[in-house]
């Protein structure tokens, strides 16, 4: 039988992390139906000196909401990624009663850096349960496959009510929970997730209600999962459950454990000791997964939008309003004396020596700069010279804020080890400061072609394969017969991410 589509000479990679080979791959509604010479259909496509892999799976991703407005999930879809797991960190809108979107938007404009207005203008909002958010994505529509963690925030609002930011849960709480998730799981959800991280703050700036859960009621929920058979469960350790307690907690759950993220300490290099803690968790048999990212953790931001320094209450009380609010603010000196005895409270830590300058018409002679050295050649505080120059150029400067991850021997360490999976994307988050969907891209042009710290097909193996099987996606991250026709067709020696291009498509 003739094929629809044949991909026709191309080098296959073929995500089992198997020697590349040249060969033509056959595909028939939706499916690859051989892969062999000489190969016949309808269309082809000429991959000569070109390669030829399965669709990256992306298993960090927040595009909870945006699947509503943007199906093809931008700009994941430009990088090669063809499936998505959404929900991480706890943050999926389902469930949701009605008189609870609020909080949940408002959780998400703190946390993700999105509007309440944007969010609801885009959300539908015609589901209340996990399956009928599930049905409503369906209905929507999307150009990519869309999977979905169900998570521990929604569902403590879900069961709790706003009492679920303020305290633990009561048996019968945790037991109403787990029917909740286990319901989620049957509609498809493809696991549980959670956060413990102080970065998490979410409606008037509490901790996210998931933090209020304790160590025995994220074993309680999660371990649902391995009552039934399926899903992974995830988390972003903090207090009371750190990174440490995944290699005991994980046993008691009964399906794979992953937590989120590793990075390389900066500037503290202890990232080996996790390493080792980790490697002996596995070896007694945990089975764990940390996310890994090749990308340095980089974030950008503007002082019209204080994203960074949400957990300092000078800044906080800033949070949504207009231009003009904080154009005053900043020209306070009595505003900066409060916001300057709070800073060494933000979290993540304020490192001042990895606070540069990206981008200003006022002082582009600066461009490059630390804030801390700029504060010392000019005898004033750090805060006195984001200020200064933000207020010189309308609060349009661009500042990078280096969070670590960035020296290379660190990052292929962490990047090679076993039980290192690789997310950490974080795509569709954090929209006004990162755009971190290129990963793949990154992984492939950088740490492959140029640097030569994984081979081709290792590297290819880590964007398909490996995640898709851990998800259970038996069907997904190869090139076989009978795998879905997910491929992505690339020449790996042009292959490079271009240039951050900023657009306004939110709704």
């Amino acid at each position: 039988m003739e094929a629809d589509l044949v991909i026709k000479g191309g080098t296959v990679v073929d995500g089992t992390g198997a020697q590349p080979f040249i060969a033509d791959v056959a595909v028939n509604d939706g499916r690859i139906v051989a892969v062999g010479d000489g190969l016949d259909g309808r269309e082809s496509i000429d991959a000569r000196n070109r390669i030829v892999a399965p669709g990256f799976v992306d298993i960090h991703t927040h595009y909870d909401a945006q699947v509503f407005w943007d199906p093809g999930l931008t700009s994941s879809c430009w990088h090669g990624v063809t499936s998505v797991v959404a929900g991480n960190c706890g943050f999926s809108i389902a469930p949701t009663r009605p008189e609870q979107r609020g909080a949940i938007v408002r959780t998400l404009q703190a946390v993700e850096d999105m509007s309440e207005k944007m969010l609801d203008a885009g959300i539908p909002w015609n589901f209340e349960t996990f399956a009928e958010y599930l049905d409503s994505v369906e209905r929507s529509g999307t150009i990519l496959n869309f999977g979905c963690y169900v998570g521990h925030s929604p569902v403590r609002l879900f069961v709790m009510g706003d009492e679920g930011y303020e305290r633990e849960a009561s048996a019968g709480e945790i037991a109403r929970m787990r029917k909740v998730v286990a319901d989620a799981m049957r509609a498809g959800a493809l696991g549980f997730a959670s956060s413990y991280s102080a970065n998490h703050r979410g409606d008037r700036g509490l901790p996210v209600p998931s933090r209020n859960g304790t160590p025995d009621e994220f074993i309680s929920i999660a371990s649902v999962l391995g009552e039934l058979g399926m899903g992974v469960a995830c988390y972003a350790p903090g207090t009371p459950v750190s990174y440490r307690d995944s290699y005991e907690i994980q046993p008691l759950i009964g399906r794979p454990l992953m937590w989120t993220p590793m990075l390389t300490s900066y500037p503290e290099n202890d990232y080996r000791v996790v390493m080792e803690q980790h490697a002996e968790g596995r070896a007694r048999g945990a089975d764990v997964y940390a996310q890994v990212t090749c990308l340095p953790l980089k974030i950008q931001i503007q002082m019209s939008n204080p994203y960074y320094f949400r957990t300092a209450p000078a800044f906080r009380d800033l949070l949504g309003l207009l231009d003009a609010a904080y154009r005053a603010a900043y020209a306070d000196p009595q505003w900066r004396a409060r916001a300057w005895s709070e800073i060494p409270d933000v979290k993540p830590r304020v490192l001042w020596d990895y606070f540069e300058l990206a981008e200003t018409r006022s002082h582009a002679q600066l461009i490059g700069r630390s804030l801390a050295s700029i504060a010392r050649e000019q005898g004033v505080t750090e805060l006195d010279v984001l200020c200064e120059i933000a207020l010189a150029d309308d609060l349009n400067t661009r500042y990078n804020v280096m969070l670590g991850n960035f020296e290379e021997g660190p990052v292929a360490a962490i990047m090679k080890q076993p039980g290192a999976v690789f997310g950490q994307s974080d795509a569709g988050a954090h929209v006004a400061q990162l755009c971190d969907a290129n990963m793949g891209t990154d992984l492939l042009s950088d740490w492959v072609r140029d640097r030569g710290v994984f081979t081709l097909e290792a590297a290819i193996h880590k964007l398909t394969w490996e995640p898709a099987k851990l998800f259970g996606l038996d069907d997904r991250g190869r090139v076989c017969e009978g795998a879905a026709a997910d491929l992505v067709v690339f020449d790996l020696d042009k292959l490079a991410p271009g240039p951050l291009r900023r657009v306004r498509d939110l709704p």
